[in-house]
């Protein structure tokens, strides 16, 4: 069985040090860049972004409010480099399965251009469920393709190298959340980014 975590783990240590200039940092940055401009921050909040990366969206949102952020990747190399970029916050490697923080902790989660590296999506929306508070929000920010270019590409994504499982719909994204006691707060698409946020209203 492939192992989603370790084909990602090593992609990703593979591109932690400049990976801002790569292709793929240049275009993730228009989903961190929608993000911080739909987030509606509080001073002080607790904020967890999991597969942070090199930590810049947390650095870009704690210039809009004073954040307590902290951060989880599966990739060591990028979680060093988050620590350097972003001396002040607290960072951890780890896979998105098993969030290696205390319960109803969190006021706000961020995914950015990630949740299609995920193996097990259920297991990730019971750890949200548990790590948020009630009330808190989750933001996932996705490629968005459209019904028929996702037919044709998932069968293949599974192929890649770098760890990609699938590509979701905002209604296949939202159901899954459901499930752990998320409520669709709302979507937001521009071209081929989507951003779900979603609000936790109760526990599993």
């Amino acid at each position: 069985m492939k192992d989603y975590n370790e084909y990602s783990k090593i992609a990703y240590n593979n591109k932690a040090d400049n990976y801002n200039d790569t292709p793929e940092g240049k275009f993730t940055k228009k989903f961190k860049d929608l993000l911080c401009k739909i987030i509606v921050l509080k001073k002080g909040i607790n904020i967890l972004d999991v597969a942070c990366g090199n930590g810049t969206l947390l650095k870009m949102l704690s210039v809009k409010n004073e954040i307590h952020g902290y951060g989880i990747d599966i990739s060591d190399k990028m979680v060093s480099n988050a620590k350097k970029n972003c001396r002040d916050m607290v960072f951890k490697v780890s896979g998105c399965e098993e969030i290696p923080f205390e319960s109803d902790f969190f006021e706000l989660m961020t995914v950015c251009a990630a949740y299609h590296h995920f193996p097990d999506t259920d297991s990730f929306a019971r750890e949200a469920a548990r790590v948020l508070k009630k009330n808190g929000y989750l933001y996932i920010a996705e490629i968005y393709l459209p019904p028929i270019l996702r037919v044709l590409c998932n069968p293949f994504v599974k192929l890649s190298k770098e760890g990609d499982v699938k590509f979701y719909s905002p209604k296949e994204i939202v159901s899954c959340f459901e499930m752990h006691g998320f409520q669709c707060s709302k979507v937001v698409r521009s071209e081929n980014v989507q951003i779900v946020c979603m609000q936790k209203k109760h526990r599993s």
